[in-house]
């Protein structure tokens, strides 16, 4: 079991939904084409902004299915498999595999989070990665799930070889640099948010899997690029002027704001799958007039 390097600028692509609330594979596609003309390392089907809590396991096989296939091998393809059970996250893993996913994104359960505990989550990633024919990489998203492994679980579970990364979304630095110092020397520490990509960087982070990505792909890299360079300044000013669009399609409006901006900057788009529902008039202003001060519209 050879697991592969884990390191880049991932958009967490959003899943498009038609009028009858069907997907809609050809959008979807249509905007993944986009992603592999831009400068992104790769993307990631089925995240949170793929709101993959809403869909049901024929979609998500369909969603993987359709989406490799539009990446051709173009880029770097992370599934996002987490489901409540260690089973069907075995399954779905498995079944990502089998279409050509070349990471599994795995949530952290969270439904009976007080019976969860360390040894609870130690043994949900050491089956679902023992299981895998793919990398897995451990997705920490507190704001939606309650769950916030520590960085001491992060640093155990980097020690399996099919353990190879982990996205945590809450922007915490100190635990950043835990994870960072405490893993493995091939272990991906991946920042989850446009707005703590360059710190990150700085705390020896090896990318981002960034929702603010889906809109402004060059933007973000370019974060990356210039943390290379080694031109801080410049990679600092980059970073400040990320901060409020990337807001906007995060915490300030969520999923509902990212689609209203992918509409805004020329990209296929729908409205969130009920019970959410789309950004208001007055959101919408507040989304553009973000990224028209940002550079940020008319991007496609």
């Amino acid at each position: 079991m050879l697991a592969k390097a884990l390191e880049g600028v991932f958009a967490p692509i959003a899943t498009l939904f038609t009028k009858d609330d069907d997907l809609d594979l050809a959008g979807y596609q249509k905007n993944i084409e986009w992603y592999c003309n831009s400068p992104l390392d790769g993307v990631v089907i089925m995240g949170s902004n793929g709101e993959y809590a809403s869909l049901d396991t024929d979609e998500k096989l369909k969603l993987i299915e359709a989406g490799v296939a539009a990446v051709n091998g173009r880029k770097t393809v992370l599934a996002g498999t987490g489901v409540e059970s260690t089973r069907n996250t075995i399954k779905l893993t498995k079944a990502a595999a089998e279409f050509g996913a070349d990471f599994a994104l795995v949530v952290t359960p969270y439904y009976y989070r007080p019976r969860y505990d360390r040894a609870a989550f130690v043994n949900h990633y050491l089956s679902v990665a023992e299981a895998s024919p793919i990398p897995v990489v451990i997705y920490i998203m507190t704001a939606y799930t309650g769950v916030d492994l520590p960085s001491s679980v992060v640093a155990e579970l980097s020690q399996h070889p099919n353990i190879v990364g982990v996205k945590d979304s809450a922007g915490n630095a100190p635990k950043v640099a835990e994870m960072v110092a405490n893993s493995s020397d091939d272990f991906s520490v991946l920042a989850g948010s446009a707005n703590f990509l360059y710190p990150a960087y700085c705390l020896g982070a090896k990318g981002g899997i960034l929702a603010l990505a889906n809109i402004a792909p060059r933007e973000c890299v370019e974060i990356r690029d210039l943390f290379q360079e080694g031109k801080h300044d410049e990679a600092r000013s980059a970073q400040f002027n990320l901060l409020a669009p990337n807001a906007a399609v995060t915490t300030q409006f969520g999923i509902a704001g990212l689609k209203a901006a992918m509409e805004m900057v020329g990209l296929q788009t729908s409205v969130p799958r009920p019970p959410m529902l789309p950004a208001t008039v007055d959101e919408r202003t507040a989304i553009q007039a973000i990224l028209d001060k940002a550079g940020l519209l008319a991007r496609v």
